[in-house]
């Protein structure tokens, strides 16, 4: 297999991500709201419902459900679900913030190499998972070849440790 070499897409960066959702006003009001997004301009040669939001350097484009009443609600918040994650300046205003908003969350930390990477998980009013964290500490760290990256990966998988607290 011919491995791929820099950018074959010639990518810029991530524009936005796509969310379906039971209610677009609900989730406009959670990722404006809690997450500190701004609705934007959506083209109106749309032919359904849904909203852009932008913050951080990224778009949220929310997609009005066709059958909402289907949508699987998902309870349990688990930290291997799929996410998108956003770093923070302070892990503690975030907590104390989450509290006061009553969302639920689960914390977990890592720990790589003596450095230790706090998270904090929680669902948008969809069950989609969202995460903040202080990722910046762990230095990211190409990998040279299949050979480095089999050893790492079976090294960060021996080293990593996760501590999961759950909160209501």
């Amino acid at each position: 297999m011919k491995e791929s070499v820099g950018n074959p897409l010639h990518l810029k960066s991530l524009n936005h991500i796509s969310v379906v959702c039971k209610s677009v006003e609900e989730s406009i009001d959670f990722y404006q709201n809690v997450l500190g997004f701004f609705p934007i301009r959506r083209p109106g040669s749309f032919d359904f419902n849904g909203a852009w939001l932008f913050g951080f350097g990224i778009g949220i484009h929310l997609l009005q459900s066709e059958t909402p009443e289907n949508m699987p609600k998902k309870t349990e918040i688990n930290p291997k679900d799929n996410h998108i994650s956003f770093q923070c300046e302070s892990m503690g205003a975030v907590e104390k913030k989450l509290k006061e908003m009553g969302i639920a969350y689960v914390r977990a930390m890592v720990e790589e190499g003596g450095i230790h990477v706090d998270q904090i998980f929680f669902h948008d009013p969809d069950g989609f998972m969202v995460e903040i964290c202080n990722c910046d500490n762990l230095p990211v760290v190409p990998l040279a070849g299949e050979m480095a990256r089999s050893c790492s990966l079976q090294m960060m998988q021996h080293q990593q440790q996760i501590r999961v607290v759950h909160h209501q």
